[in-house]
């Protein structure tokens, strides 16, 4: 049957109107030919809250083209593209596919694979020849796009016809080209609230000799370390976190005890964020694991017991704790961003759009709209300038003492974190998508990466 039959007695969810800050940019191409042929969409690279959100989208949006004749879905990224395990998102239930909206982790599986030789890309053209993929959607960050670009030249050079769209996610918030990236909200609304938590517990105990570490993400850049900002209160400067530690300012051991010494004086105890990624002003990771991932990234954690090693070799009779949230700071979809999860249900719908208008090559970015309220439209940048670059927090948004965020920081970070996403619960705890995930037959050999 075909993906319209599929639907015929179950009708594929229809997209709730999107609040009025979040607004699709209209794309103006010149009229060409419509490509048939079938869809096929994958996730790569570290979950997020909302990435499902993007798939939904996708899939919501594919429906409505009648050049689209069927959705797959590539399970564990280009990984099962390359094992040719794929599955029919049609044939998925309207109440699954409207779950994906609320729902954590990566539905389809997720990898951290780099292709790696000539015989990589050839084994994913085979496969797009042989279920005759004519658009794929690739779902991730810096790496993922770059592993996008390079399907998109092999398939033009050997004369295959296929459109790629990359749609941004990350909780890092790094990629270039897009004001923000889906993902990012969520995991800054989930920090900035865990500081006000830990801040109401340590008020109770602290006595001017307690200091509370928070450890979070961030290889390369502060975006998610500077969202623990957003918990301070508009009128109270001295409100948690009291430090923030950032890639982009080279750590400096003794500014560091002083800065804690000038907190302690004054507060009843100093809670300080700091980013994985901190370094020193050699530029080396104050604490890395030597050995290195798929994509030749350094193993990165242990920031957080460094400055707690720090503290207590000097500054004796301080009691020193280190929280690291680790990956509940991506997986929290009780503390989604309603924004966030409505602009990566969006980036998906743009992503099928871009395609179907003849679009290829390119990343969904968001873009952010010109005005007092918060407005967010989508755009599109090429591939090749968002692969593997890395998007930095502007260092005039840090104000000058290093270790805090200015007004153009909380103006530019506030609007992603707005509103709440409603997830069902059973049981008292909350219910998630779960996709049957019917397999498409096989029908190329097994394949060794």
């Amino acid at each position: 049957p075909t993906k319209a039959e599929k639907w015929v007695c179950n009708p594929p969810d229809r997209p709730a109107f999107l609040p009025i800050h979040v607004v699709s940019n209209p794309l103006i191409h010149s009229v060409m030919a419509e490509l048939a042929g079938n869809v096929l969409v994958a996730q790569s690279g570290g979950p997020t809250a909302v990435v499902n959100a993007s798939v939904a989208g996708i899939i919501a949006e594919a429906l409505n083209h009648d050049c689209v004749e069927e959705i797959y879905g590539s399970l564990n990224g280009v990984v099962g593209l390359l094992q040719e395990d794929l599955v029919d998102l049609a044939a998925e239930s309207q109440q699954q596919i409207r779950a994906l909206k609320h729902s954590p982790g990566a539905a389809l599986g997720s990898c951290r694979f780099k292709l790696k030789k000539q015989a990589d890309l050839d084994r994913v053209l085979e496969v797009f020849k042989a279920h005759n993929i004519r658009y794929f959607f690739y779902i991730g960050g810096n790496d993922s796009q770059d592993t996008a670009a390079k399907i998109s030249a092999h398939a033009q050079a050997q004369g295959h016809e296929v459109r790629v769209i990359g749609v941004p996610k990350t909780c890092d918030n790094d990629l270039p080209g897009t004001d923000h990236c889906p993902g990012y909200g969520s995991t800054a609304k989930y920090l900035a609230t865990s500081v006000r938590e830990l801040a109401a517990d340590h008020d109770a105990l602290g006595q001017g000799d307690l200091v509370s570490i928070i450890e979070v993400m961030g290889r390369g850049s502060g975006w998610i370390a500077a969202s623990a900002a957003l918990a301070k209160r508009r009128d109270q400067p001295h409100d948690p976190p009291h430090l923030i530690y950032l890639p982009e300012i080279p750590f400096n051991q003794e500014k560091c005890l002083e800065d804690i010494r000038r907190v302690l004086k004054r507060e009843k105890f100093c809670q300080i964020v700091v980013a994985e990624g901190l370094t020193d002003a050699d530029g080396n990771y104050v604490s890395a694991d030597p050995a290195t991932d798929a994509f030749g990234h350094a193993q990165l954690g242990g920031a957080g017991e460094f400055l707690k090693d720090l503290v207590e070799a000097n500054l004796p009779g301080v009691k020193v704790r280190v929280s690291n949230p680790g990956l509940l700071q991506r997986s929290a979809a009780h503390a989604a961003s309603k924004v966030d999860a409505d602009e990566a249900y969006l980036a998906g719908q743009a992503a099928v759009k871009a395609a179907i208008a003849g679009e290829n090559d390119k990343l969904v970015t968001l873009v952010r709209g010109d005005t007092d309220t918060y407005t967010c439209e989508t755009g599109l940048v090429a591939l090749s300038e968002v692969a593997n670059n890395v998007k930095k927090l502007p260092r005039e948004w840090i104000n000058e003492d290093g270790v805090s965020m200015n007004f153009q920081f909380i103006r530019y970070a506030q609007p992603l974190i707005q509103g709440e996403v409603s997830v069902p619960h059973e049981n008292g705890v909350p219910v998630f998508a779960r996709l049957d995930k019917v397999r498409v037959d096989k029908t190329l050999p097994a394949y060794i990466a």
